[in-house]
């Protein structure tokens, strides 16, 4: 994975290194930014037990609506597989809708936004279908597509 703005961390021993905000980072490497947020590792483990490949399409939202949600058993897990599950949904806008992009707020927590200017916390959406199945992943996609 290249990503630009880690450089400046890795100079070595002695060397001069430039912190860059979370905010900067977005906008000197938005490529690299889009990838690291797409690793998603623990849903993509989750579904592929279950057999469901995650492709960061619209297809695979409806295909991880259909697992069933063994993870709601786990309060250690729950928390991480509904940010992943978030951070996969913003992926998948930012891949297939056109203009949309990965913005952070002042927080740090990453949102889609649109070309329209309508930000998505795709967190929270990822976080309430973990915890109770709804609104469905694919649901916030049609949503978010048609606007």
């Amino acid at each position: 994975m290249n990503m630009h703005f880690l450089d400046k961390w890795r100079k070595g021993p002695g060397a001069h290194r430039t912190a860059v905000s979370p905010a900067d980072a977005v906008r000197e490497d938005p490529e690299a930014v889009a990838e690291l947020l797409s690793e998603c590792e623990l849903l993509r483990a989750e579904a592929g037990h279950a057999g469901v490949e995650l492709d960061d399409s619209a297809a695979s939202l409806e295909a991880l609506d259909q697992l069933q949600p063994v993870w709601r058993d786990d309060p250690e897990v729950l928390p991480w597989l509904g940010n992943d599950a978030g951070l996969y949904l913003g992926t998948v806008l930012v891949r297939t809708v056109p203009g949309a992009r990965w913005r952070l707020w002042p927080d740090g927590q990453p949102v889609v936004c649109l070309a329209s200017g309508r930000e998505i916390d795709v967190a929270s959406a990822g976080h309430e279908w973990a915890d109770d199945g709804a609104p469905e992943l694919s649901q916030v996609y049609a949503e978010v597509a048609e606007s």
